[in-house]
């Protein structure tokens, strides 16, 4: 049972618990939990509700033809928050993060919810037990929110006796998530709110998926996607034997990373992106398709371009035979510092065990964040929503590997003929994409690549709008970067809702 404290959680409304479908006693039932708050934006108080917990999805099961009834499938968690006397056409935004595996704390508690981590930024680490502090910049303030944990992730589990690698794929993902989507839709009456989804890493690649995916399925058009830090298209960051698309991709981040590091002396960051974006989009792809077509002369003035731009040595580049795959280059750029960088935001360093190794052991910008966000979250969630559950809550789990992507079999993961189909279909759909120029997992060059090749109709580019931060793949963790991108984010949900 759900945990009482001093805001007193109340019991779930009748409709909020409804399954649609009768219970049996040795069935799972929707445990939400539901409290009210307030927070003060600019002297304006800002009430609104918070439903926390599990809803049972459910299957069409039938036998031999005849119609067997709903058997649960999973119980997935989510958290929403409302704002009290809200119109049912006020906007609503579906939330989650990628992984595959992750939970949706980073968008939840980093820039989105009503509440965030003080987690400190890279070089200004807060230490343990951490803080948490209202969100000012909220979303909330301009859109109810949900924030939705796939099967495995966080609270959220297959149902007994289910499988829960059902769910750990492209289209099972999808589907679970999609009617996580729809029934809140149902339950709350907010077909008729604009909808959006944010998305952050694979969780754009789901969104993408999601926009499509709703439309055909339900008939549910959005009004918009946020993705943040994305990845539509694997093949544009995925370092396999023969693709060098990456190599050429990955480089302006490179340069980026370098840059923050000194390495590129006084000179701005928008010049070492320019020359180098410059250079990834002709000389460098056509210099790694010569391979050994190069002259010797045409060779050595790569190798001395590439070591130019990213800090590395020209020895290296030219021994690597200028294909510098991403987590190489992480290890490589400070090994004479005896530091390492991060992957998911270059900006952070650590140290590394043997200063010989060819690639890290941890991400030194995954590690500094996940200590203060799985905390608050732990915390959060028990004395301040009032939800009471002894699973442990997974922050990033690794039970959902392998991940499934059967339906891309012999050829590369990649969604934009669906998100392409979305807007085709939907010429009112918006797109906000945001890139942090130092993030090392989804480069901002990649995200631009996969965008200009999307297959839609000049008119609908003007529906696609790009924001860039000096951060990395959660930029929202650099202050100044959190403080715009919350800017950014509602003043494109304001725009899109058509309101």
């Amino acid at each position: 049972m759900p945990a009482k404290d001093a805001k007193e959680p109340e019991a779930a409304s009748d409709k909020e618990l409804d399954t649609e479908t009768p219970s049996r006693p040795d069935e799972p039932i929707d445990d939400l939990v539901t409290t009210r708050h307030a927070l003060t934006i600019k002297r304006r108080k800002l009430n609104y509700t918070a439903t926390a917990g599990r809803v049972v999805l459910r299957r069409e099961v039938h036998t031999d033809g005849t119609f067997d009834g709903h058997k649960p499938k999973a119980e997935v968690f989510f958290t929403s928050y409302t704002v009290d006397g809200g119109s049912a056409d006020r906007p609503v935004t579906f939330a989650f993060n990628g992984g595959p595996g992750s939970s949706s704390v980073w968008l939840h508690m980093g820039v989105l919810g009503p509440k965030r981590v003080l987690s400190g930024d890279a070089g200004e680490l807060t230490p343990p037990p951490y803080g948490l502090t209202d969100n000012l910049e909220t979303l909330l303030a301009h859109s109810d929110l949900v924030f939705i944990d796939p099967v495995s992730t966080g609270y959220s589990r297959a149902a007994t006796g289910e499988k829960p690698g059902d769910h750990h794929g492209y289209t099972g993902d999808l589907e679970t998530v999609a009617e996580v989507i729809r029934l809140w839709t149902s339950r709350n009456g907010r077909w008729m709110s604009p909808k959006f989804l944010a998305g952050e890493s694979y969780g754009t690649l789901r969104a993408a998926g999601l926009a499509e995916y709703l439309q055909t399925r339900f008939g549910m058009y959005l009004n918009g996607l946020m993705l943040i830090s994305s990845v539509l298209d694997m093949g544009s960051i995925r370092f396999t034997p023969g693709n060098d698309q990456p190599h050429a991709l990955f480089l302006p981040t490179y340069a980026a990373i370098a840059h923050y590091h000194g390495l590129h002396g006084d000179r701005p960051l928008a010049d070492v992106l320019a020359e180098a974006e410059e250079y990834a989009a002709r000389d460098f792809l056509w210099a790694l398709g010569r391979g050994a077509r190069l002259t010797a002369e045409e060779r050595a003035e790569a190798v001395q371009k590439v070591a130019s731009l990213t800090g590395l040595s020209t020895d290296y580049v030219d021994r690597v035979n200028l294909r510098i795959e991403h987590v190489r280059f992480y290890t490589e750029l400070l090994r004479s510092r005896g530091l390492v960088v991060g992957r998911l935001d270059g900006r952070f360093t650590g140290w590394e065990r043997d200063g010989g190794v060819e690639t890290f052991d941890h991400d030194p910008s995954m590690t500094a964040i996940t200590g203060p966000y799985a905390a608050a979250l732990n915390h959060y969630v028990r004395t301040e929503l009032g939800y009471s559950n002894d699973l442990p809550y997974e922050i990033l789990s690794r039970r959902v590997h392998p991940w499934s992507y059967k339906e891309f079999e012999n050829r590369h993961v990649t969604v934009t003929g669906k998100l392409a189909e979305a807007m085709r279909a939907n010429p009112f759909l918006k797109v906000h994409v945001a890139s942090g120029y130092h993030d090392g997992a989804t480069p901002y060059f990649a995200a631009e690549q996969v965008f200009a090749q999307l297959q839609i109709p000049e008119e609908l580019r003007e529906n696609i709008e790009v924001k860039y931060y000096e951060a990395g793949h959660m930029m929202y963790v650099h202050e100044p970067s959190r403080i715009q991108q919350s800017k950014d984010l509602a003043a494109f949900v304001k725009a899109a809702s058509n309101r």
